[in-house]
C-alpha cells in the first residue's frame, strides 16, 4: 500500500511538472522591438467662419454715433401741441400731442411734420436743456407732410443742422434717428437704409415719392425729427411707420432731404408750397376696365392711366389731352371709357394714378414742360404739356 501511494504521488508530480512546462516555455527568445501603430486620424471639421470687422472698426462706428448725438443734441427739439376739442355738451376740452423737429436756420425756423402741428392752437418747443419757447406756424404743406414753426431766435442759441444729399444714399447705409418717441426726449435709434424710392400716402390722400425706408426704430413722437447720416447731416424727416400696433415694427419712412430743400424755403417765404398741376382725373387701367373699354369699341393698351376727365383751361386741356368720351353701365355703376391713356412722362412709365402724382410732385414744378406719351385710337402720340399750379383748396 505504501509502495502504491508513493507511486501515485510520483505520477502526480510528473503531471504537474509537465503542465508547468507547457505554461512556461523554456526556450529563451531575443527581445523584439514592438511598434505600436498610430490610430488613423479622423477628418478635421472646420469651425464656422465668422466674418466681422476688426474691433477698431466697431469702436470707430460707436465713437461716430456718439459724436453725432453730441453734435446735434442742441438742434433737435421736442414739439408739444395743444388743440381744443369739444365734448358732448360742447365744453372745450384741451387735447395734447407731441412730435419732434430740428432747427433749420439761425432765424428760429424749425422743421417738423404737417401732421404734428395740424389744427394746433398752441405750440411749445423744448430744447435739450429743458428751455421751452412758444412757437407759431409759418407755413405748412399737407401733400409733403412738412411744416415750419418759428421761435424767438434771441431767446435761445440757434444751431441749425446741415442738409445732406438724399440722392447719394445707398441701401445698407447707416442712419441715426433722433426725436421724442412717446414723449421721451432726445432718444437716439440706430439702423440702416432698408430701401429707397418708396411712395407713401400723404395726409391729404395724395402721395409722397422717393421716401426713405429705414429699420431705425421710429415711434409716435419721432414724427418731424431728423434722420441723419453718420456725418450728422439731415438726409430725411421722419414721418411714418407701418405697424398695426402703432409701435416700431422695423419699417419706417422719412421724407427725403431733396424734397425738404424744395419745399421749406417756399413755406418760409410765402407759407405755402406751389404744386404742379396737370388737370386730369386719372385712373389706372385694370384688366376689368380694359375689357369694358374694348367691349365698348375703344382700343386701349394693357397698362397705363386712363384719363377720365380734363379740367377746363388746365395744362392738359391746353395740350389737347382728352377725357372719357362715353360711359358704360355695369354692375359696378357707370364706367367712363374712351379717354386718352397716359403711358409715360419723359420716358418714365406711368402705370397708375399713384405713379402720376408722385412723378409730378417729385420731378416737376409749375411752368415745366414735360413730354407726355399717350395712347389714342390705336396710336401712340407724344404731346408737350406745360404744367400749371394746383389751385388752392
Amino acid at each position: 500500500m505504501k509502495t502504491r501511494s508513493w507511486f501515485v504521488a510520483f505520477i502526480g508530480v510528473l503531471v504537474v511538472l509537465s503542465l508547468g512546462c507547457l505554461a512556461v516555455p523554456t526556450v529563451t527568445r531575443q527581445a523584439e522591438t514592438v511598434v505600436v501603430p498610430t490610430p488613423t486620424a479622423m477628418p478635421a471639421v472646420s469651425a464656422p467662419v465668422v466674418v466681422a470687422p476688426p474691433n477698431t472698426a466697431l469702436e470707430n462706428l460707436q465713437t461716430q454715433v456718439e459724436a453725432v448725438y453730441a453734435a446735434v443734441g442742441d438742434s433737435v427739439v421736442n414739439i408739444s401741441v395743444t388743440t381744443i376739442g369739444y365734448d358732448f355738451f360742447h365744453n372745450a376740452v384741451p387735447q395734447e400731442g407731441t412730435g419732434s423737429g430740428f432747427v433749420y436756420d439761425g432765424a428760429g425756423h424749425i422743421v417738423t411734420n404737417f401732421h404734428v402741428v395740424e389744427g394746433a392752437d398752441e405750440i411749445n418747443v423744448t430744447f435739450k436743456d429743458g428751455t421751452t419757447l412758444m412757437a407759431d406756424v409759418v407755413g405748412k404743406d399737407p401733400t409733403y407732410d412738412l411744416a415750419v414753426v418759428k421761435v424767438d431766435p434771441d431767446a435761445y442759441p440757434m444751431r441749425p443742422l446741415s442738409l445732406g444729399d438724399s440722392e447719394l444714399l445707398r441701401v445698407g447705409q447707416f442712419v441715426i434717428a433722433i426725436g421724442a418717441p412717446f414723449g421721451l426726449e432726445q432718444t437716439l435709434t440706430f439702423g440702416v437704409i432698408s430701401s429707397l424710392g418708396r411712395i407713401i400716402q400723404s395726409p391729404d390722400q395724395r402721395y409722397i415719392g422717393e421716401a426713405i425706408q429705414t429699420d431705425a426704430a421710429i415711434n409716435p413722437g419721432n414724427s418731424g425729427g431728423p434722420l441723419l447720416d453718420t456725418e450728422a447731416r439731415v438726409i430725411g424727416v421722419n414721418a411714418q411707420i407701418v405697424s398695426p400696433s402703432r409701435a416700431n415694427a422695423g419699417i419706417g419712412f422719412a421724407i427725403p432731404a431733396r424734397l425738404v430743400k424744395r419745399v421749406i424755403p417756399q413755406l418760409i417765404e410765402s407759407g405755402v408750397y406751389r404744386h404742379p398741376w396737370m388737370g386730369v382725373g386719372p385712373v389706372g387701367l385694370t384688366p376689368q376696365l380694359a375689357e369694358i373699354s374694348r367691349d365698348a369699341g375703344y382700343d386701349v393698351p394693357d397698362v397705363g392711366v386712363l384719363i377720365m376727365s380734363v379740367e377746363h383751361n388746365s395744362a392738359a386741356d391746353r395740350a389737347g389731352l382728352r377725357g372719357a368720351q362715353d360711359q358704360v353701365s355695369t354692375r359696378w355703376g357707370d364706367v367712363p371709357v374712351g379717354g386718352d391713356v397716359i403711358l409715360s412722362f419723359e420716358g418714365v412709365p406711368i402705370t397708375d394714378s399713384r405713379d402720376l402724382i408722385a412723378y409730378l410732385e417729385t420731378s416737376t414744378q409749375p411752368g415745366d414742360t414735360i413730354q407726355v406719351e399717350i395712347y389714342r385710337d390705336g396710336e401712340t402720340l407724344e404731346l408737350p404739356v406745360t404744367l400749371g399750379e394746383r389751385p388752392m383748396p
